[in-house]
């Protein structure tokens, strides 16, 4: 090979090409970084980069790129970013905490959703006086645009450092580290930090659309044995806009709180002395029996059959199913002495499987659609509990569909179809809905054979394409028994709440000696379908009062109308007036008091009831009534007759033909 040749060659050799996202390739030299990349492209790709998706991964703009590598330039727009702009903000709000309270050790602080969080360990509590000085140093650090510069150190190096700085917990959790493991540390100017990364170029580049939220109290690594740290939350967003509309949710959504409204509204209460379960009030319970009756009334006429079971049941049941070692941590136990416990249901589907094996079944009888509003329990951790959207004791939904594995498609399309149908009824349209599909946990955590899982996976997807529902894979996310499909719904101010399940099992039938006879005579194992449409009924009505302020659809509201008079000289006719609406099926209550209309209206409205017929003597006298709907000034005013006929119309449950 001449010397031109060899020349060419080594020029050639020194240059790598990468795939972009449009699939066309682009030859750099050796050694070119994801940033350069991006200002090769474009100046302005340069300027507004802030990382790199390489392969699939996110990585910081310094890494070098290899050849062959498909590759990504992310900027703030990305869906990726919000992830990284938290993650940066919490490294500053940690070297700001550490300037301004020096002896404070840091522990860790990821991005969580809508923002991140830091645990310190300091002696003295932080004020809110605190949260303002460390929300301006950070913005100070933010200022100086020191550079985000990734290091490599060895694990005695690292030990050595932290130990030397004070910082114990850093110990710790690189002395639980793999031996030959690379300790991976971030600097930003003068302060670093252990990280795995990725980082942002620059602290420049993390924006001032954050705000420093609350501190709260939270065990090192969540073991109430080990010390207890101060965890300050944060929220951080693009750009101000972002920031501006999340902050006004968070006050819309404290004026929307179901536990301050469910008060004012009369609907339930809650005290110590049962924590974590409702004292439901008469128009609480009407509230629920209102949306067991309406989904009872689906139910039944999409061929449900439905059961009631027992709560206690004895353990070896739970072991047989799997719950007792996979989910034990979350179930009560009862122990009756001689090493014999019993579990309270923390779930319905083992009784179910029961209910199923009395008799010979045949593939005749498939599918059998088992529904029940079974009354679970929980233990879960006091900290945990959120009102009623998060209990001990609730009631759930439930169904279990026993089918042939040539069933899943068609009884999965059936529940999607039931489910759409209830939430937008209940106000929570179609395009209101995001899918998600959780596959299997770890092996640690499941049970069942590789093939098992391939198969309940598959029948799933080929579900939810056939039905042209768009999807989310959530890797790991599965029950311990088989995937599961979640519906996650948003409400009026644009929070999401994952609600209905349905989850494809091959498993507990297995496990549980569940069997049918096909039509050769053989004894064969039914596929189970786990199906829920609410969730758990009381969290779901939790949603409903947040998602609507409290200002039910009539045919929601747990009190219709409130009959009210102006003057007691119409109580009278006032109960008359409520005889025939009560007679009409209304529900319907009276407001005698002697006090003035304008108090009744307003405290009324407190109470979100949504009509007030009001009558006085003139009305009496012309056998009229008055109506006045909650938030509208105008009235209308009608015969009794007429009235009672516009009420029925206005509460009528939703109907469906389909």
């Amino acid at each position: 090979m001449s010397n031109i040749q060899e020349a060419a060659q080594e020029k050639v050799d020194a240059n790598i090409s990468v795939v972009l996202p449009d699939g066309k390739t682009m030859t750099v030299p050796t050694g070119t970084t994801g940033g350069e990349l991006a200002s090769k492209i474009a100046k302005s790709l340069g300027n507004a980069a802030i990382a790199l998706k390489l392969d699939g991964k996110v990585c910081d703009l310094a890494t070098e790129l290899q050849d062959g590598n498909a590759v990504e330039i992310l900027t703030r727009d990305h869906e990726l970013a919000l992830e990284l702009i938290r993650h940066d903000t919490a490294h500053v709000m940690a070297e700001a905490v550490q300037i301004l309270f020096p002896n404070t050790q840091v522990t860790i602080g990821p991005s969580i959703e809508n923002g991140f969080y830091y645990d310190f360990h300091k002696s003295e509590p932080f004020t809110p006086e605190d949260l303002s000085k460390i929300e301006a140093k950070m913005r100070d650090i933010i200022a100086k645009n020191e550079n985000f510069v990734r290091e490599v150190w060895s694990k005695e190096k690292a030990i050595s450092f932290f130990k030397e700085k004070g910082e114990l917990f850093k110990v710790e959790l690189i002395e639980a580290l793999p031996e030959g493991e690379p300790i991976s540390i971030y600097r930003q100017g003068d302060w670093l930090d252990l990280c795995r990364g990725p980082h942002l170029p620059s602290t420049g580049k993390v924006g001032t659309s954050f705000k420093l939220m609350s501190v709260a109290g939270a065990y090192w690594r969540g073991d109430a044995k080990n010390p207890m740290l101060q965890r300050i939350y944060g929220t951080a967003w693009r750009n101000q806009k972002e920031l501006d509309d999340y902050l006004h949710m968070l006050e819309e959504a404290e004026r929307r709180d179901h536990r301050r409204l469910g008060k004012e509204m009369k609907l339930f209460h809650q005290q110590e002395e049962s924590a974590g379960n409702i004292f439901w009030h008469p128009r609480g319970w009407t509230l629920f029996r209102t949306i067991e009756s309406f989904l009872r009334g689906r139910f039944l006429n999409d061929g449900y059959r439905e059961v009631k079971t027992p709560i206690l049941y004895d353990s070896s049941l739970f072991k047989a199913s799997g719950h007792w070692d996979l989910y034990g941590d979350n179930m009560f136990k009862v122990n009756l002495g001689d090493e014999k416990y019993l579990g309270v249901k923390p779930m319905n589907c083992p009784a179910h499987v029961q209910i199923f094996k009395q008799g010979i079944k045949s593939y005749r009888d498939l599918p059998l659609r088992l529904s029940e509003f079974g009354c679970c329990h929980r233990n879960e951790a006091s900290g945990a509990m959120h009102g009623i959207m998060r209990l001990r004791g609730f009631t759930q939904d439930d169904a279990h569909i026993f089918c042939r594995e040539d069933q899943i498609t068609q009884e999965a399309l059936r529940y999607f179809k039931l489910q759409i149908g209830i939430y937008e009824d209940l106000g929570f349209p179609r395009d209101r809905l995001k899918v998600k599909l959780a596959l299997r946990p770890d092996e640690s955590k499941r049970v069942g054979s590789d093939e098992l899982w391939d198969k309940a996976e598959k029948g799933l997807r080929d579900a939810l394409e056939a039905e042209g529902l768009e999807y989310e894979d959530l890797p790991g996310e599965g029950a311990f028994y088989g995937p599961k499909v979640e519906f996650h719904l948003m409400d009026a101010i644009g929070r999401s709440w994952q609600c209905g399940t349905i989850q494809l099992d091959f498993n507990l039938p297995e496990r549980l000696d569940a069997e049918y006879v096909g039509e050769d005579g053989a004894r064969y194992r039914p596929v189970m379908l786990h199906r829920a449409i609410l969730g758990a009924i009381e969290r779901f009505i939790g949603i409903l009062i947040e998602h609507y302020s409290g200002k039910f659809p009539m045919w929601l509201a747990p009190v219709q109308a409130v009959v009210t008079t102006i003057t007691n000289d119409a109580d009278a006719y006032a109960n008359s007036v409520l005889k025939m609406l009560l007679d009409n099926g209304i529900r319907a209550e009276i407001d005698t008091r002697s006090e003035k209309i304008g108090y009744k209206i307003r405290e009324h409205s407190l109470e979100k009831i949504p009509l007030l017929i009001v009558v006085g003597k003139k009305e009496e006298e012309s056998n009229q009534v008055v109506l006045r709907y909650l938030g509208e000034e105008q009235q209308l005013t009608l015969s009794c007759a007429d009235a009672v006929k516009h009420i029925l119309e206005q509460c009528a449950i939703p109907q469906r033909k389909d």
